[in-house]
């Protein structure tokens, strides 16, 4: 009779400790989930590379003055480089055209199949269904695309409103809002994105259709919605840990630069962006084990 009011006790970052210790016992969990990003996401920056090398070659730096930027003004040099980019930009967009819906396509399949075959491996009675997984993660990178959206066009508003052709800039509040506005579209994702994390785990596990377990997830009671917003939103702000980590790791070598040498802090930079993604997707899975424990937990006071 005491085990649902010691159950609602329980707060949703409480067990994370514990989650991340059977997370960091199963290393194939973050094996399945580094492996699908990586298989996706370098092939995706080769062909990043190739395609700014091949509009370099065609349009030389020279051709769009980033060669006289004057560093020594940074006024003036804003205004430099956004003579660069508007050089640059009609030819980046022809080339985004085709290259950001393929890449959206293809991180959809790979997200899909990857998150699957992860959720099999982590529950016993949850089977591979790829394709639903597939137009989950399409919803979830739909509304990720909406928030970046709005957060540009924020900042477009911020720029617009504080930073004129003439007149002094209003620096401290443009500061001020932008990074307001960051961590307000930031952490407005992060309280809505949870809906389609925990949807998969609803189909998979009761065999719900997906428009079911979409309904369902925002129907899941107080007490269960509170502990996986909860998650969602400290998840969250890990990852803007882990960045101001990483940044800290490739700028600390910064006062040796001259005995180190170049290489070594290409070394120091590219171990420090490996570490990031590295454990960022370990606390993705983290993210989706924690779920998945307090599902099977509150199931037994709000069933569906």
């Amino acid at each position: 009779m005491t085990e649902p009011n010691a159950t609602r006790s329980v707060r949703g970052t409480q067990l994370l400790v514990e989650h991340m210790g059977g997370v960091f016992r199963s290393p194939l969990l973050v094996a399945i989930e580094v492996g699908w990003r990586w298989l996706f996401g370098i092939p995706f920056l080769l062909v990043c590379w190739q395609q700014a090398q091949q509009i370099l070659a065609a349009n030389p730096l020279e051709s769009s003055g980033f060669n006289s930027i004057d560093t020594q003004n940074p006024w003036l040099a804003a205004v430099q480089i956004s003579n660069v980019v508007s050089f640059y930009e009609p030819h980046v967009l022809l080339v985004l055209r085709w290259l950001l819906p393929a890449a959206a396509t293809l991180w959809i399949v790979f997200s899909g199949l990857g998150r699957g075959l992860l959720l099999e491996r982590m529950g016993p009675d949850i089977r591979f269904r790829p394709f639903i997984m597939m137009v989950t993660q399409g919803a979830w990178l739909g509304l990720f695309v909406l928030a970046v959206w709005g957060w540009l066009r924020s900042m477009q508003w911020v720029a617009a409103t504080h930073i004129a052709v003439s007149g002094e800039p209003d620096l401290v509040g443009y500061f001020i809002w932008a990074i307001f506005l960051s961590l307000g579209f930031f952490t407005a994702f992060a309280l809505t994105s949870w809906p389609l994390t925990i949807a998969p785990l609803l189909v998979l596990r009761e065999k719900r259709s997906l428009a079911s377990a979409l309904r369902e997830g925002l129907r899941l009671g107080k007490p269960f919605t509170g502990k996986l917003v909860e998650i969602n939103l400290v998840l969250g702000i890990v990852k803007l840990a882990l960045i101001v980590v990483a940044m800290v790791f490739s700028a600390a070598p910064l006062p040796f630069s001259d005995e180190l040498g170049e290489g070594a802090m290409r070394v120091v930079v590219a171990a420090s962006v490996i570490f990031y993604l590295v454990a960022n997707d370990f606390f993705q899975v983290v993210r989706l084990k924690a779920f998945l424990a307090f599902r099977e937990k509150f199931r037994q006071e709000s069933p569906l």
